[in-house]
């Protein structure tokens, strides 16, 4: 093996997206593990509050357009094996446009755009392989899910927290393909309304290779999450 072909090498491991880094090599790999899995955001979840007790929006309240504020974010959760240790990795941006249109107690049509490439992780090089390699995000820089199905959201209107299914399209990668999405509704005290949820996905299906270098292996399946906060 020739200097730049080992220089290409060591390259591409250090900017993997599954770059142990120095704490790996120092620590060792169930200390690097441990240490991740406590920097992972946990699954978003509703902070309005309990069934029954929240907020509630009368037909001329509800009906209408709502748009997703600053508070609002998305991101991704993989799972990975660092040498028989489980890693579980989130990414989260906030850099999240969503809009969903609300008509006589069902959402009718919903649009959330997310920029991929401000997606971070508390792991530089992983969130530079991601970009770069993984999702190419020069060339594909957002992500999209459209409804395109209605969907009754009366019981959380009426201000019980409800459980909904999303059917809709989600656009990564350059691909398009239908999804669904297990997600909760809920009217805030305040007359907002919140929205979380998780897409799962098959990363082939996007065009997306999991890595798998030896000593780490990315699955092939990961989830993409949201929580949308939204008003008029």
């Amino acid at each position: 093996m020739g200097l730049r072909t080992r220089t290409k090498v060591i390259i591409g491991i250090a900017t993997g997206v599954v770059v142990i880094g120095a704490a790996a090599v120092i620590a060792g790999p169930v200390i690097y593990a441990n240490t991740v899995n406590g920097q992972a955001a946990a699954a978003p979840s509703l902070s309005a509050a309990p069934s029954g007790s929240g907020g509630a929006l009368d037909q001329q309240q509800a009906d209408g357009t709502w748009k997703s504020t600053g508070t609002s974010y998305a991101g991704y959760r993989v799972h990975e094996v660092l040498q028989g240790n489980d890693v579980e990795v989130v990414g989260r941006t906030k850099d999240v446009q969503g809009t969903a249109t609300v008509d006589g107690g069902s959402l009718t049509k919903a649009t959330v755009t997310v920029q991929v490439a401000k997606i971070t992780t508390p792991e530089s090089a992983r969130d530079e392989y991601f970009r770069s390699t993984a999702l190419q995000t020069d060339r594909y820089p957002t992500a999209t899910f459209e409804l395109t199905e209605p969907v009754d959201v009366s019981k959380a209107l009426d201000g019980s927290t409800q459980d909904v299914t999303l059917t809709g399209t989600m656009d990564l990668h350059g691909v398009e393909e239908p999804v669904t999405a297990d997600a909760q509704v809920a009217v805030t005290k305040t007359g907002s309304v919140q929205v979380v949820g998780s897409v799962p996905i098959t990363f082939a299906d996007f065009g997306v290779q999991a890595p798998s270098l030896g000593f780490v292996t990315v699955d092939g399946k990961g989830s993409v999450e949201f929580s949308l906060d939204l008003a008029k």
